[in-house]
Parts: C-alpha cells; structure tokens; sequence
C-alpha cells in the first residue's frame, strides 16, 4: 500500500506556552538543523553538578513543582515512578520519599533507585552525565534492574512485563520501529514522548563530552545526529504522540532552579523537528487503545470528546500540532461528560484528555 508521508513543518512561531523559561533564555537559538543543535549545546552546557548523591535530595524536595513525586495521578506525593505509575487505576505498590530509598531489591515494589534513561555504561560513570536528573529518575529497582542497560524500542511479544505494562523483549523491527531485532524495553504511552525529550536533550547537551564515541545500540557514532534511522524514528514518533506533559515542564522548572539548565525540547517541542528534520508516514501514528474517551467530529472546525468511564472526569484537554506546540487549550470546570473543542485551522493534531489517573492522547485530522 502506499505510503503517505507527512513532512512535518512549522506553522507555529513565538515564545513558547511550556515550562518557565527565563527572558531571552533561547535568544541565540536562531538557526536549522545541528546548527541549532550547537546553539542549544551553548545555552544549555556548564550547569551546576549536584552530584549522584544529590539526586536523592533533589526527588524529595518540598517544591511546589518537584515533578518526581506524584502531583498528577494519585495527587499522593509519593514518588512518580514511571516503572509503576498506573494511569488508568490504583498503582500496584507506591513509594514514600526518602523511607523507600534503595537499597536492595527481590521483587517490585521494595524500593525506589535511580534510572539513567541512557545506561551509566555508555559513558564509562563519568561526570556530569551521571548524575544529571533531566536523564535520571526515580524508578522501582527491580524494575529498573530488568531494563538493565537495553535500549527503548517497541515490543510486541514481551518476555517480561511489570505490573503497569512496562515490557522487556525483542524490538518490534517493523513499522515505526523497523530496522532493529535486539532485545528492547518499552515504556507505557504515558511516559514515551517524556523519555523521547530525556534523549533529545541528552543527545544535545553532552555532544561535546565524547558521545561519538560511546558505544550504545540507539547511537550512530557521530555527534551531530547521534542516533540511529530506526531509534530517531522511534523517539521521534514518541515526542510526537505523547506530547510535553505538567510532569515535565515541573521538572524542568525544578532543575533549572537547582542545576542552572534546562531540557530545550520541553520548553520548545518544536526544536527537535528542527534539529533532526525526521520524516514520519501516516501508519507510523499508533495510539493509545482506551475505551474511556470517544472522539468524534461536531463539525468541520470542531471535536466532541466524550467520556465514557463514569468512574472518571475530564479536567483539561490540550491541544497540540505536529511539531508538539501547545496551540489550544480547553478548561472544563463543571467535569462536563461531553467537551467540545474547536479548531481554526485545517492540519493533523494530538489532543491530550487529562483528568485524575487519566491521560489519553488521541489523533484528530481537520479538513
């Protein structure tokens, strides 16, 4: 069948509508492609280095946006560890900050680690890279143990799979994904697009700290592109399904108040389009399976969302343009069962439905 591709452009400008960055903070990131991406490495390189004791003390801060610990879902303030965090219902096990500190480990749900979303021995422990939390999170151990040092990629047959649906096995190696057959972990959609900007940002700021080097099945070897066809691909699609979330905005926030930088592709999502320039078909755009929403067309500028869980409630639903621009954003106050949502201009989007242990993300295409 042929292959519709979608050549993702840039029809929003301006100051971004995510996380707080300061004034004139991206001011010199005028350019294209690595350009940019040199740019960015300049803006965002020299930070302070908490050291990896300080992770610790960074996730259990009393910070009205410390975004590891839960302020979405349960609106516990245990820790948001995306290894176990449920969305959709109660999580298996939950931890409390500091008391729930690994330690060691025998089953999920003894203790909470430290996760470098790209493995420590990539790059030999060395610093700062170690001990950087726009790539570190609190993740179960156990968890975290069985991820061990696999890249991220797509499962279809899982040999493992942790109690919210996180999965160990070999990659999918078609579609999206196609081009890798090694063994792989997969994420739940929740938390795909926040991985994919760890890596975007990664990628960006230790390009000079000998990332062509490194060997890692996701890397290219080069500094500029640093990743692989099918991992960009991979990453690429997830940045866009699964566009910036409050989660992260509040740990870019937190970070830059502690640390002294921030991740670029959080406060501007458009900039990894512009860096690596990926072309995406149609077929690529896979999403969530849920039954508790339903979205169909009102008119041609116009969407009903419709929840369908009683047991739920819509409290926002955000709207968001290929580059993964914040471009509409419908508050519902009064937990209406029916939203609609209006759009002015003909293209592909991605609405994110949000409410308590809720958030679906769905593609809708106005004509």
């Amino acid at each position: 069948m042929k292959k519709i591709f979608l050549q993702i452009s840039l029809f929003l400008a301006g100051t971004s509508l995510y996380a707080q960055a300061p004034a004139n903070y991206y001011s010199t990131a005028t350019g294209d492609k690595y350009e940019l991406k040199n740019q960015l490495y300049n803006i965002i390189k020299g930070h302070t280095d908490l050291g990896y004791g300080g992770l610790w003390t960074l996730y259990s801060k009393n910070d009205s946006n410390n975004g590891y610990l839960d302020k979405y879902y349960e609106k516990d303030n245990t820790i948001l560890d995306i290894y176990s965090e449920n969305p959709t219902a109660k999580d298996p096990y939950n931890f409390t900050k500091v008391t729930d500190q690994c330690g060691t480990y025998k089953i999920e749900g003894d203790c909470y680690n430290r996760e470098h979303l790209i493995p420590q021995s990539v790059f030999s422990e060395s610093k700062p890279m170690v001990s950087d939390p726009l790539h570190i999170w609190p993740t179960d151990g156990k968890v975290n143990g069985l991820r061990s040092n696999f890249p991220h990629g797509v499962v279809n047959n899982p040999t493992t799979t942790s109690k919210n649906g996180s999965k160990l096995g070999p990659n999918a190696n078609s579609g999206y994904s196609a081009g890798y057959s090694g063994i792989v972990f997969e994420p739940i959609d929740e938390f795909k697009g926040d991985i994919a900007r760890a890596y975007f940002y990664f990628a960006t700021r230790y390009q000079e700290n000998g990332i062509q080097g490194w060997s890692y099945a996701m890397f290219n070897g080069t500094k500029d592109k640093v990743f692989t066809d099918t991992f960009l691909k991979i990453l690429m699609t997830w940045h866009l399904q699964d566009p910036v979330s409050q989660r992260e905005t509040d740990i870019n926030d937190l970070v830059y108040k502690y640390q002294g930088n921030r991740n670029p592709f959080v406060d501007h999502p458009e900039y990894a389009q512009k860096v690596w320039n990926v072309t995406l078909a149609t077929d690529d755009f896979v999403y969530q399976k849920r039954d508790d929403v339903k979205v169909y067309n009102k008119t041609t500028r116009s969407v009903v969302v419709k929840l369908e869980n009683n047991q739920k409630s819509i409290h926002k639903i955000s709207v968001f343009n290929l580059n993964g621009q914040l471009v509409n954003e419908v508050q519902n106050s009064t937990h209406q069962k029916e939203v609609t949502v209006d759009f002015k201009t003909p293209g592909v989007y991605i609405i994110k439905v949000v409410g308590p242990e809720m958030e679906i993300n769905r593609k809708v295409v106005i004509k």
